[in-house]
């Protein structure tokens, strides 16, 4: 038996286990990646917590993206899941329609939505201009970057979309059609049928954004790099966050600390704060579908 998963267990330690113990260790040091690592305890934290002005604006916009980001992104996908669901032909076809830009590369997609969201001559401002709404900056603009950043997303959570389909498919028709004989209109039976049904995969859905949102990186680096018109042929730019700093997520800052800075203990102090984070609401996510598994059993 222990033959068999050796390779899972040898994966774990060498893939997990090590960088993980590794990254710990690093927080607690000054490290440069050339220099011998030099111990100096939770002085890293505590620069962190005291004296780091953009780890501030950093977690602030990725704090900002972890709860616009989730809120939007299950809303829009049960919105759609929930008109496909209702379809009577074509589904097939328009189920890949809306799966389809999921497939599409961050960085691929991000280019496209650049384009499309360009101020002088992208068609969506050049549409707005011809209804006769004043079209905003999107990636140019502080206050629309992140916006601009959440309908990206949006256009490719067809992945969420299609997990969503699957749970409102498995809703009983019984449970519909008493409804039905009751008098329940469709706000009730949505209200009082389908979303307790189908609440486990929300849930999972809410904690798979907030994760999705916590790690939120190559789309805002690729924006913000054209947007300010700082890349250069090979994808590389030496201005993130832009526009002041608005897209300045906390992966990025971590990435410029240890791989430009060459901070790499303090990048790793970030990366456990990081990692615990994110532990938490995988922690929350399990046991609220232990729950909800026991919920359903004693039902």
């Amino acid at each position: 038996m222990l033959a068999f998963m050796s390779p899972a267990i040898v994966g774990f330690v060498v893939f997990f286990g090590y960088p993980l113990i590794a990254t710990g260790y690093f927080s607690l040091t000054r490290y440069d990646l050339i220099n011998a690592p030099e111990w100096i305890g939770f002085d890293n934290y505590v620069r962190m917590f005291t004296s780091e002005p953009l780890v501030k604006v950093a977690a602030w916009n990725t704090l900002w993206l972890v709860i616009v980001l989730t809120v939007a992104r299950v809303t829009f996908a049960l919105g759609v899941a929930s008109v496909i669901a209702r379809l009577k032909s074509g589904v097939g076809i328009i189920r890949t329609l809306c799966y389809l830009p999921s497939l599409a590369p961050p960085v691929a997609a991000t280019l496209v939505f650049s384009f499309l969201l360009n101020p002088e001559f992208g068609p969506v401002n050049a549409f707005l201009k011809f209804v006769g709404i004043e079209s905003p900056l999107w990636f140019s603009d502080p206050e629309w970057a992140k916006p601009a950043l959440t309908l990206l997303v949006l256009w490719g959570s067809g992945e969420l979309m299609i997990i969503i389909l699957a749970a409102l498919l498995d809703v009983p028709q019984e449970q519909y059609e008493a409804a039905e004989l009751d008098g329940a209109g469709p706000v009730r039976k949505f209200w009082h049928i389908t979303l307790p049904t189908i609440s486990p995969v929300l849930m999972f859905g809410v904690v798979n954004s907030i994760i999705f949102a916590l790690q939120f990186f190559t789309q805002a680096v690729v924006a913000g790099s054209v947007a300010s018109g700082s890349a250069d042929v090979a994808g590389s730019t030496k201005i993130l966050g832009f526009p002041q700093n608005s897209t300045l997520t906390y992966p990025m800052w971590l990435y410029t600390q240890g791989f430009r800075y060459f901070n790499m203990g303090y990048a790793a102090a970030m990366a456990v704060l990081l990692f615990v984070v994110s532990f938490v609401f995988t922690a929350i996510l399990v046991r609220q579908m232990r729950r909800a598994s026991h919920v359903e059993e004693g039902s």
